[in-house]
């Protein structure tokens, strides 16, 4: 068994894996005549093949309700995707492996506590945004650009928590 001792995270220590976003360690300059400090190019996002480009998006969803009905999932194999609620909105995350189809034995469902976003793996099948409560406002981060990256996979789900 493989055992580890989380260390502090630090730039240098996660620079081989990735970007560590922190603004307390970036050096930011005004804008907006001194009344915004921006922490600039804090990330570096990254995007497969050719003419492949981030696109950064705002979605409103209207809250479902309980138990939630599924008809199918979906997956983009040529981006991930990213969910970050922009108010403290709960929302319902139903996820299965990637591959050509879903097996239902390997679906999963969650919640998150309003503060929590996900970022689904490129080929990561899940269910369409539904949010609970009240309206949603969630900023999203996933692939543009050619190629086809949106596939549906027919599949009666119902999830209650």
């Amino acid at each position: 068994m493989l055992e580890l001792i989380a260390q502090p995270l630090t730039a240098d220590a996660f620079a081989p894996f990735g970007d560590v976003i922190d603004r307390r360690d970036a050096d930011g300059f005004p804008i907006n005549n001194g009344r915004t400090q921006r922490y600039h190019d804090l990330a570096r996002i990254e995007t497969l093949g050719e003419g492949a480009r981030p696109l950064i998006s705002l979605f409103v969803s209207q809250p479902v309700a309980l138990p939630l009905s599924l008809a199918l999932l979906e997956r983009h194999p040529l981006g991930s995707q990213a969910f970050m609620p922009l108010h403290g909105e709960r929302f319902i995350v139903v996820v299965a492996p990637p591959g050509d189809a879903v097996d239902p034995a390997q679906v999963r469902a969650f919640v998150t506590d309003g503060h929590q976003g996900v970022n689904y793996r490129a080929g990561t099948w899940h269910a369409i945004h539904s949010v609970l409560e009240r309206e949603g406002e969630f900023l999203v981060v996933d692939r543009g650009g050619p190629g086809d990256n949106c596939d549906e996979y027919p599949l009666e789900i119902s999830v209650s928590l």
